[in-house]
């Protein structure tokens, strides 16, 4: 490990690169931590405590919104754009081919398409967020000019960490959004661990150490699922061009447990948080159906065993559904036919497809539903001990440890290839 660590600063593009990482990360956390004018952070602090929905996001947009930041929504609009665009992808062929035919310019295409709904999203979330929080007495602002100027540079802030997470995936070391949710998580765990020290009960010692065994178990399916994979065998018929042979060799083609990554995750959670977001906004509405309907909804979203199911839910759809955006059974079986590969008892083309169609709807079960439990995991824990263990472990640590799985990876990946060029 630490050969690699000298490896990576001795070569000075890489080290830049991540430099230059760490630099963008830092610009985000003092954006995290220039707040609002108006806020009672005494009622803030109130609110947070008594809401689960509140907490959720806090985590889903970076940390931004604890202290009621300029970029309070983080990269959730942006999110949720991504899963909008993704979703017309099944539904739009225009949109389709665009995503998978086009090439690259079709990907700029689509990612523009996505950069422009997210200014939208974000100006109707954070008008929404402005009213609940007005509505609980967090902010004081009154006059229709002040919540203007708030939607405003809330809006911009949005836009302008998605432009930070597009600068850091540029480099090639991690997904941007990913590590601006990572830094965000990563900056609130000093204070939770404090905290948890703080409020320490000698008597409840055995009920920790099962809470720290629960972390240790989530870290380390998070990592089994994510590393997982099954390699399907693969032979080459040899081929004579002239006096040479080419071909003749067997290979595999690696089918990972969980192909989508930390997507369903973030996807899963982007999810939930609307049903909350809009209820807790409407409880108060001048209609007592309206006001009843969303105190019903609210109520339902903090139950944690019906939670605890949609999350579940949730989180094994948007796996199969993200898998089968990233993984075409039809083009991998036509690429073996044209490269004269075949999988042994199994006939080239469709059959080709279908036999991989089938083992990925197989491996990725596995890999769904093992992921949601590993999601759900503290939810019960928090259940059975009243321990807040949310913020030091689900969601949080299953992003935290996939992000810094696949960072590694790229890294690697840029030290190999320097490896090649050197050979």
């Amino acid at each position: 490990m630490f050969e690699k660590i000298t490896q990576i600063f001795k070569i000075t593009e890489l080290r830049n690169k991540i430099l230059f990482i760490l630099g963008i990360l830092i610009v985000f956390r003092i954006a995290a931590n220039i707040p609002l004018p108006g806020v009672n952070i005494e009622q803030l602090r109130r609110l947070f405590e008594g809401n689960q929905f509140l907490g959720m996001l806090n985590v889903f947009s970076g940390g931004g919104l604890t202290n009621i930041s300029i970029v309070m929504l983080g990269v959730g609009p942006y999110i949720t754009a991504s899963i909008i665009m993704q979703l017309l992808t099944m539904i739009v062929p225009r949109v389709e081919q665009l995503y998978k035919e086009e090439g690259e310019a079709g990907r700029q295409k689509f990612n523009m398409w996505t950069r422009w709904l997210t200014v939208p999203l974000a100006v109707i979330q954070t008008f929404s967020m402005v009213t609940l929080l007005r509505s609980q007495g967090v902010l004081s602002v009154t006059s229709t000019f002040e919540i203007f100027v708030i939607v405003v540079i809330a809006t911009a802030g949005t836009v302008f960490l998605m432009w930070l997470g597009e600068l850091i995936t540029e480099k090639g070391i991690g997904n941007g959004v990913s590590l601006i949710i990572f830094a965000g998580i990563v900056s609130g765990l000093p204070s939770s661990m404090s905290k948890l020290f703080l409020t320490f009960d000698s008597t409840q010692v055995f009920i920790y150490i099962g809470l720290l065994a629960v972390t240790l178990i989530t870290i380390s399916g998070v990592v089994m699922v994510t590393e997982g994979q099954r390699n399907i065998p693969v032979s080459y018929a040899k081929r004579v061009r002239g006096d040479k042979t080419y071909g003749g060799s067997s290979s595999h083609l690696p089918l990972r447990v969980n192909q989508a990554g930390v997507i369903p995750i973030i996807f899963a959670m982007s999810i939930m948080l609307f049903p909350g977001m809009i209820a807790t906004f409407l409880m108060k509405a001048s209609s007592p159906i309206i006001a009843n309907a969303a105190t019903f909804v609210n109520t339902l979203f903090q139950n944690q065993v019906f939670y605890s199911s949609m999350y579940f839910i949730l989180i094994v759809m948007f796996t199969y559904f993200y898998t089968a955006v990233v993984f075409d059974p039809v083009k991998i079986a036509e690429n073996l036919q044209k490269q004269g590969g075949y999988i042994p008892g199994i006939r080239p083309g469709a059959t080709t497809a279908d036999f991989l169609y089938k083992i990925m709807n197989r491996i990725t079960l596995t890999g769904s539903i093992f992921l949601g439990i590993i999601a759900v995991l503290p939810f019960i824990v928090q259940g059975l001990t009243n321990i807040q263990a949310i913020q030091i472990g689900g969601t949080s640590i299953l992003i935290v440890v996939s992000v810094v799985i696949e960072t590694i990876k790229q890294i690697e990946g840029q030290l190999v290839m320097r490896d090649y060029e050197g050979f």
